[in-house]
């Protein structure tokens, strides 16, 4: 295990308009954190030193290794003072199934990353949520993200990291997770869910970040109906969001916003109350 700090302070030249001197600033920690599975790197990504258990399982369900938590047999985590190793566990069956995809992505190049496979698996088909019978109304949009940035303790310090929260209408933002990487936040968001037993459909997947594909990709895997963003999104992420039966609200605004898909979701009124 680890206890690395997600944050350090440094010093810095400040020049304001008053004049220039030395001040203190809290900055976000990056580094590299390889998810293993069976004792072999997967992929390595440069992430914030926290909620390793998380970032796991959610990269495992939002990847489509694994279709539930409980296909993980263990995650381990050993600070390697380089980087971080994360090592993951399969049970049988989808160690199996891993270790197939892992040959198939390899293909004739025998490389990973590249190759008509690796274009393939980018593109993977998305996750229905089209039917789960979740409506937010337009107050619900407008107060997921004034709660979601009053669960960013890390950004409140740095101001240089991303969020990913799940607003359920009545209760709030009840789970939120803030990383360097907008991917990453989302990962560790879907796994915090996941080991807390709440199923995405019953709330809104709300990020600070712009809306790529690949982040839609995740949401749907989550299984929430809703992503909302403060950024614009990808045309292939609208398109990927349609796809899904997804509704894409983003460049949320204080008390505008856009709806690019399924604006029928979203109802006129007030949201409920929220303590």
């Amino acid at each position: 295990m680890t206890n690395r700090p997600a944050t350090t302070q440094i010093t810095r030249i400040a020049r304001r308009a008053s004049g220039t001197a030395a001040a203190q600033r809290m900055v976000p920690e990056e580094t590299p954190i390889a998810l293993s599975y069976a004792g072999t790197t997967h992929a390595v990504m440069m992430a914030s030193p926290a909620d390793f258990e998380d970032f796991a399982l959610g990269f495992s369900l939002t990847e489509g290794i694994v279709g539930s938590a409980e296909e993980i047999e263990s995650i381990e985590v050993e600070d390697l003072g380089a980087g971080i190793d994360i090592q993951i566990r399969l049970k049988d069956k989808a160690n199996t199934r891993f270790q197939a995809r892992r040959r198939r992505l390899a293909g004739p190049v025998g490389c990973g990353l590249c190759g008509i496979e690796s274009i393939d698996e980018a593109m993977r088909s998305v996750c229905q949520v089209g039917q789960a019978a979740l409506t937010l109304s337009e107050d619900d949009i407008v107060q997921s993200v004034k709660l979601l940035s009053k669960a960013q303790p890390m950004h409140a310090e740095t101001g240089a990291v991303h969020a990913a929260g799940f607003y359920v209408p009545g209760k709030g933002v009840v789970l939120a997770r803030e990383d360097v990487g907008r991917h990453n936040a989302l990962d560790k968001l879907a796994g915090a869910l996941a080991r807390a037993g709440i199923a995405g459909s019953s709330g809104a997947v709300v990020v600070t970040s712009r809306v790529s594909v690949e982040m839609v990709q995740k949401a749907a895997a989550i299984g929430s109906r809703f992503i909302i963003a403060v950024s614009a999104p990808t045309a292939l992420a609208i398109r990927t969001a349609d796809e899904a039966g997804m509704t894409l609200v983003a460049l949320v605004r204080g008390d505008d916003f856009d709806i690019f898909t399924n604006p029928d979701r979203v109802t006129s009124g007030a949201a409920r109350h929220v303590a």
